[in-house]
């Protein structure tokens, strides 16, 4: 049971590649896409990072995990951060127009 608690306490966020092979081939629309899904990421990887119920019950039962949930979510926002920077450079590059919301 312990186990189980402890694990439902770990988030592990995608931790995604600055650069794919396939970049060259993507439409702005799949440029605003992935860009999406890089805010889906950090803000998966941010509740890594708060205090709720299940961090809570790690800390308490095995508190490495809440180590390992931070460290993990931290690198996920960093690679995220640096994936859109390439994503951007790439819609530039294209000329991609996306509308603000």
């Amino acid at each position: 049971m312990l186990a189980v608690v402890g694990l439902s306490g770990c988030v592990a966020p995608d931790v995604v590649s600055s650069h794919k092979i396939e970049d060259g081939q993507l439409s702005c629309h799949d440029i605003a896409l992935q860009m999406q899904q890089l805010e889906d990421i950090r803000a998966h990887a941010r509740k890594g990072k708060t205090m709720s119920g299940a961090n809570v019950a790690a800390a308490v039962f095995f508190w490495p995990a809440v180590i390992g949930n931070y460290a993990n979510a931290n690198e996920a926002i960093e690679a995220s951060n640096k994936r859109e920077a390439a994503l951007a450079e790439l819609a530039r590059d294209q000329g991609c127009r996306f509308k603000h919301s």
